[in-house]
Order: structure tokens, then sequence, then C-alpha cells
């Protein structure tokens, strides 16, 4: 199967119940080799996680609630209290991979309420795993809502900007803020997108480029330096970005280099749109500085992807995997729900109160 095939035919993430693992595309291979990667253990996933085998806020929290569940599954022991507590730690555990995308803190939580709601381990483990499987589900109907609410926001022939990969490859399919393309490409809108390349590890160049080129989208690939100067020739009517953690006043957590995007976006009057599920939105936050921003190694700047170091040795290097989209330079925030506007504090309340009537 070429590869291509391959990411546009299988779920980033699923659940081999019967094997006792994990499966997930390993995103660090592509766009070279499509390989699969079967996670059977806690430490594995947690490594994949670290790795960015799999990464995208959505695919993270689907693949933290298979791994629980497999973990509580093979778990034997007659005494409840200490099945409770196994799970539990071994969910603390997985939160720790990685600190700014909140999907992951939201599955592992989603899951425990279930598992503290259980009387038995055999009434836990069920509970479990309908709840991964629920969350599965969720993550496919709320992108492709995302995308339905988007494509009301475009015309025929527009171009879009956008920043890393918030495609089908960070979530299970469609993606965040690809899901407007991939639908509106099924309807004929004739879409231009434009991806930057996304320093230091190259998503957009990597994944979203991929994805959109096998799903025969127009795609160009730019480098994250051009995005400004496209922007001023006119090529571009609306970038779309997807996120990791939505503050309460709109304050937004992107991959690194969004901020700059939304920056020259605001300068041309062009409308900047952020894609985020309802999980995503962190109430508890009150503005953007409260954001844990996670730093990554130098070596994914200084010789990640090259041949050779492209730095000197000794030199210093700070690498920020995220910064933080000021709401003000934010058109729009788009959920499974609909298109929030300013004042953002009232709109995100909004739109977690209709998930909640939404599952009673």
């Amino acid at each position: 199967m070429r590869n291509s095939d391959m990411i546009l035919s299988l779920d980033t993430v699923s659940l081999d119940d019967e094997g006792g693992a994990v499966v997930i595309i390993d995103q660090t291979k592509l766009p070279g080799e499509a390989a699969l990667m079967r996670l059977q253990t806690p430490e594995q996933l947690f490594d994949a996680i670290k790795r960015l085998c799999v990464r995208g806020a959505p695919a993270i929290g689907v693949a933290a609630a298979f791994g629980l569940y497999l973990a509580a599954k093979k778990l034997d022991t007659s005494d409840f209290d200490e099945f409770r507590r196994e799970v539990l730690k071994t969910g603390e555990y997985l939160r720790s991979a990685r600190p700014t995308a909140v999907n992951l803190s939201w599955a592992l939580s989603r899951m425990e309420r279930r598992l503290c709601a259980s009387c038995s381990a055999d009434q836990a483990k069920a509970a479990l795993l309908s709840e991964s499987n629920d969350i599965f589900s969720e993550d496919i109907r709320v992108c492709r809502a995302i995308g339905e609410h988007s494509l009301t926001l475009l015309s025929p022939g527009d171009g879009i900007l956008t920043h890393c990969n918030a495609g089908r490859l960070a979530t299970i399919r469609y993606g965040t803020a690809t899901s407007v393309m991939y639908l509106g490409h099924e309807r004929g809108y004739g879409l231009r997108i434009f991806a930057d390349e996304t320093r230091p590890l190259l998503q957009g160049a990597r994944l979203t480029a991929f994805e959109l080129k096998s799903a025969g989208i127009d795609v160009t690939l730019i480098c994250d330096g051009m995005a400004a100067t496209v922007m001023k020739s006119g090529l571009i009517n609306a970038v779309f970005v997807g996120c990791d953690r939505v503050a309460a006043n709109g304050d937004a957590a992107n991959k690194i280099g969004t901020l700059s995007v939304a920056i020259a976006a605001k300068r041309y009057g062009i409308p900047f749109y952020v894609c985020a599920p309802t999980s995503t939105l962190d109430l508890e936050i009150k503005t953007g500085s409260g954001i844990v921003i996670e730093e990554r190694d130098a070596e994914e700047v200084t010789d990640m992807w090259y041949r050779g170091r492209m730095a000197p040795d000794g030199v210093k290097v700070f690498n920020p995997a995220f910064d933080v989209t000021d709401s003000d330079l934010i058109t729009a925030i788009i959920t499974e729900h609909g298109v929030a506007r300013p004042p953002f504090d009232a709109a995100l309340r909004g739109m977690i109160e209709k998930t909640r009537i939404e599952r009673v």
C-alpha cells in the first residue's frame, strides 16, 4: 500500500482489543515511510506521545483513553480499591507525557470518572472500554462538525493559510483546521491551501502538505518566513489553525509560530480562525499566561531532519513547542457547536454548556 493511500484509509489511532494494543501511525517516519506502531504498555504509549509518534491534541487524548483501558484490562486483582489505585496511578503517569495539550488530561479525566463510578473491576473495565470508544467516535463527529461550521465562512476559490498540522493525522479523521479543506474539496469549492512548513519539527511540510496532497487537494508548501508576504500578495482569504488549549478569555496555545501568523493576518485584514473542539477549552485558566508551555530538546533545532548538524556546537537553544495567540488577534473560535466570536469568555462558556446538555 502506498504511503498516501495508507494515511487516508486508516485511522490515526485505533484499538486492537483482542491483541491488547493501541495502534498508531508513526508520524515521525512520515512522509518517507508509512509504518504502524503497536503500543501494549503505558510506558510504550508515554514514549510514543513524548517522541511525537502520535501527536495532535485530539489524537493524544484518544490514544491515552485506549491506553488506560488496556492497562486496566490487564490488571489481575480481586481487590477493587487496589485496582482503582493502580488505574489512577497509570492515568497520572500518562498525563505527564506532555503538559500543554489539554485533551490528554481531559480524556483521562473522563475515563477516571467512569472508573470511580464503578463498583467492581469487571464493571470498571467494561465502563472504560465504553468510554474510550465514545471518545474515539466523538472525535470524528466533532471534527466534521467543525468543518461544516468553518465552510460557512468561506467562498469557492478562497485561499487558506494554515500552520502546523491540525489535520486527520492530529485527530482520528478530518482534522480540526483541515476539516473545512476536506469538506470543501468534496463539494467542489476549489480551495487553495498554503501550508507553513512549521519549524523546527516541520509538521506542516511532513504531515499537512502530505495528507492534503494525498487527498488531491490543491496545497502549496511555504517556508514559515513567507507567510506575511503571501498574505500581502492577496493570495490568502482566511487563516485556519488548530490549538492545544484555549483559556477562558480566548487566548489560544498552538504550535510555535502561530502568534506570528496571527499578527501578520491582523496587519493585512485577514480573518484568523482557531478551530477548537470543546475538549480543548480550559475555562479554569483565565488567560493564556496560565498555560504551561512545553519546552523540547535543543536537538530538534540543531540536528533533527538535517544531514548534518546545522548549528555550532555548544550554542544556546530556546525551543518552546507552543506560543499563545492573544484573543484580540483571533476573529473567531470554531467549535463543534458553532462559531464563537468576542467577547470570548461568554461565548466559550456557552459552548461548554451545549456540550454538557448534549451529554445529559
